[in-house]
């Protein structure tokens, strides 16, 4: 095992040019990441200098056998944590072999989105929290709860320390610095109120990057569960009953809201928010009619309210924003399994392009 390690640890750059990237994008759930790697001539710093590559989508559930091939572009680069060195990760979406955008790209059109103009000069922020549960492998059952049984009620786990109240800590703080090694803007991270459920927080990233950070660090959280043997668990509701869902809490602020006045622009981005409610709950992720009850630190699913330092509302804005009369909301809508590249480019198009 000590050979094994060994290799896994070699350093390329002391024998050749040559690097590994490896081209991640999502499969035909939406929520599958797939990956596979390719050796390149040298160093690369730009997605422009990546070649276009493929796959075969019958194998991924996005095209058919006849016609199987998918054509991956590169769009976002980043340091790869695993194989170190100039080794890299590559976020890519996906197209037909004549350049169309597959159903399953959602990038496409949220990259549409943020080039808009009238999107571009606001310069949106977002920080997206992302919650997950740590399961055991085989039984699907949470990380550090009895098998077949429930540890005590909520209650002592949110931010804990303690080998009978937080359980997986490696395996966060081991994603936490992989992602700060990528140049993924990862903020932090903490133990969630339902034990084996924790959180790591993106941003502010501006636009479509909030995206692709996510993707990339989700990717990575994939891979060390992996290597750990535990299965990682983006479901809304892991555990019915009287325990904590799992979100993916958006926040988000643009340049006007950032500066002087800017509670008054919240104000009326909140109101348009509110008046498109059910799309944007369509939009927010599968299942999350099992989250969005009411209780837990939620707002009810057909139900649209905002309020300051709430955490039963819709959005909730902060009171340092309320204070200061500038700043940013947050969306608590969000399913954990989500994807950003909607829910981002969503925020933007109603509080920025819509018209009501």
């Amino acid at each position: 095992m000590a050979l094994l390690t060994d290799l896994i640890n070699l350093n390329l750059s002391d024998t050749t040019e040559k690097i590994i990237a490896e081209y991640i994008w999502i499969g035909g759930s939406g929520m599958d990441m797939r990956s596979k790697a390719r050796t390149l001539p040298g160093p690369v710093t730009d997605p422009s200098q990546l070649p276009k590559w493929n796959y075969d989508g019958s194998s991924t559930g996005q095209a058919p056998g006849e016609g199987s091939e998918v054509i991956i572009y590169p769009q976002a680069i980043f340091k790869d944590p695993f194989r170190r060195g100039n080794n890299i990760l590559v976020m890519c979406d996906c197209y037909t072999p004549a350049g169309e955008p597959i159903p399953t790209n959602k990038r496409f059109n949220a990259a549409k989105i943020f080039s808009h103009p009238d999107v571009v000069v606001k310069v949106p922020w977002y920080g997206i929290e992302q919650e997950y549960t740590l399961l055991q492998k085989d039984v699907n059952w949470p990380l550090g709860w009895p098998v077949g049984g429930y540890p005590g009620p909520q209650g002592p786990y949110y931010c804990a320390a303690g080998a009978d109240k937080a359980f997986g800590r490696d395996i966060v703080d081991a994603h936490y610095k992989a992602c700060l090694y990528a140049g993924i803007n990862i903020s932090g991270i903490n133990g969630e109120v339902m034990p084996g459920q924790w959180e790591f927080q993106v941003g502010p990233a501006v636009g479509i990057s909030a995206g692709d950070e996510l993707w990339v660090a989700r990717y990575i959280l994939e891979r060390i569960t992996e290597i750990a043997g535990v299965v990682l668990s983006f479901d809304p509701k892991p555990i019915q009953g009287d325990w904590n869902g799992a979100g993916a809490h958006t926040n988000y602020s643009t340049k006007s809201m950032r500066e002087d006045g800017g509670y008054e622009v919240i104000k009326k981005a909140i109101e348009k928010l509110g008046l498109r409610h059910k799309e944007h709950i369509a939009a927010y992720g599968e299942g999350n009619e099992r989250r969005l009850t009411g209780r837990h630190e939620t707002a009810d699913i057909n139900t649209f309210k905002w309020g300051v330092a709430n955490r039963g509302a819709s959005i909730r804005v902060g009171r340092e924003t309320e204070k200061n009369g500038k700043g940013y909301f947050e969306d608590r809508r969000p399913a954990s399994n989500m994807d950003p590249y909607v829910v981002t480019s969503m925020v933007a198009e109603t509080t920025i392009l819509w018209k009501p």
